[in-house]
């Protein structure tokens, strides 16, 4: 059996460069080959390297079973393998055995540490715009099956097949706008697969709306900021800069305790400049105070703290409030704080629409400045989005902060950074 390869298949397959460990994601539209190529390779890993260790899953197995496990068998038939003659599959253990010693695992990714334990040689991935970068990270760590002798020129390979993102998430950052030599993105249009019925993509055309054609066929990213929260935001809102101990500390506050985000500031009359963020994990009032002061033990200025409101009321857990601890807190270093609230904290949607109109007003001015140190403000800025033709924003749920645990930092940072930007420039709707 010969196969003839697209362009972007065969990018995919071959290796550019020398490192020893190659990262590639297929981004391809409907029909573009990505699972066949994904499988291919795996396959041509296992003939080639005898006695390899492979791992085959998605967040779901579900999604490994019925799409990735059936093209195995698929190219198996086309190659003329013989299942207990070339290969077996074993239910039980989810797993196909080569008769060279090679094996490949199917697993799903739901509980990505049950996989820990694994060495490997590779790893596909189907469907890495559902999985989270946690999980992205903890397979790279497996890469660390040990090398045999007879395996002339191999590498370690990761490699994925995926739709295009709706919007900026772990995969652009990753793959184009920090990428690395050895990190690959091959993009792949419906429209290049010469082995389509006629018509396909003409008859999808007609029946998609623009962007969805743009993103499922086209392989095109989606727009980033479509049903984003915070909209004109640009690299021009993105600055370095820099902490001066003799200007106002501006600390502006959400009091969650898992996690608790903190984002600090300075600010003119016009403009905000959040250069620092405290986003810490099962934490306290208390402690949080202790970051700042061991980052910044020598400030000179006035520490001005604003917030959310119901950070003035008493907890079951305390007999202060939480501003109360924190001026305390600060007290003990000689500073005296000023504490500037609003009496009840405004609806989101007036913070979200002050915050929007700092980024850049109807003249195109922009007073609103973010370092990049504030990662988990930006990962909000990016990724925080509402509900689809609706203008509730769309807030992770316990079972998929379990599943991706960056989740849990959405929404918090944002109502942190919106309470300063409220208190000093509301907007009435």
């Amino acid at each position: 059996m010969k196969y003839k390869l697209l362009r972007a298949q065969r990018e995919f397959l071959e290796i550019p460069h020398d490192y020893s460990l190659d990262v590639a994601v297929y981004q391809g539209g409907y029909g573009s080959g990505k699972t066949f190529s994904g499988s291919l390779l795996g396959i041509l890993l296992a003939l080639k390297f005898p006695g390899i260790r492979g791992l085959v899953g998605a967040q779901t197995y579900t999604l490994v079973r019925d799409t990735t496990l059936q093209t195995y068998f698929e190219h198996f038939d086309n190659m003329g393998f013989v299942e207990g003659k070339d290969y077996e599959w074993s239910t039980t253990l989810q797993k196909l055995i080569f008769k060279n010693g090679s094996e490949i695992l199917f697993r799903h990714f739901d509980e990505p540490n049950k996989l820990k334990s694994l060495n490997l040689g590779f790893v596909e991935i189907e469907e890495m715009s559902e999985v989270p970068y946690n999980t992205f990270k903890m397979l790279l760590s497996r890469m660390r099956q040990k090398i045999k002798p007879t395996w002339k020129n191999f590498r370690y390979r990761i490699f994925a097949h995926t739709n295009p993102e709706f919007k900026r998430g772990w995969i652009y950052d990753t793959f184009v706008k920090n990428s690395a030599r050895n990190y690959r993105l091959i993009t792949a249009p419906t429209t290049e697969n010469i082995y389509l019925p006629e018509n396909y993509c003409e008859e999808l055309k007609n029946l998609y709306d623009e962007q969805y054609y743009k993103i499922f066929v086209l392989a095109q990213n989606g727009e980033y900021h479509k049903g984003l929260v915070i909209n004109g935001f640009s690299d021009k809102n993105i600055c370095e800069i820099k902490y001066n101990q003799f200007l106002d500390l501006h600390i502006t506050c959400d009091f969650n305790v898992d996690p608790m985000c903190w984002i600090l500031a300075h600010k003119t009359e016009d403009k905000v400049f959040y250069f620092d963020e405290i986003a810490i994990e099962n934490t306290t009032t208390a402690q949080a105070c202790e970051e700042i002061l061991r980052r910044y033990p020598a400030h000179k200025g006035k520490i001005i703290v604003n917030g959310d409101a119901s950070g003035d009321n008493r907890s079951c857990t305390s007999e202060y409030t939480n501003y109360v601890i924190i001026k305390k807190k600060f007290l003990e270093y000689g500073y005296d704080t000023e504490i500037q609230i609003k009496p009840f904290n405004p609806p989101i949607k007036n913070r979200i629409a002050a915050f929007n109109a700092k980024i850049r007003n109807a003249d195109g001015k922009c007073g609103l400045f973010v370092d990049k140190k504030c990662e988990k403000l930006l990962y909000n800025i990016y990724n925080l989005s509402y509900y689809e033709g609706s203008s509730k924003i769309n807030i992770p749920t316990y079972q998929q902060i379990k599943q991706n645990s960056e989740l849990k930092f959405l929404m918090h940072p944002m109502d942190a950074a919106s309470y300063l930007v409220d208190y000093y420039w509301p907007i009435k709707l």
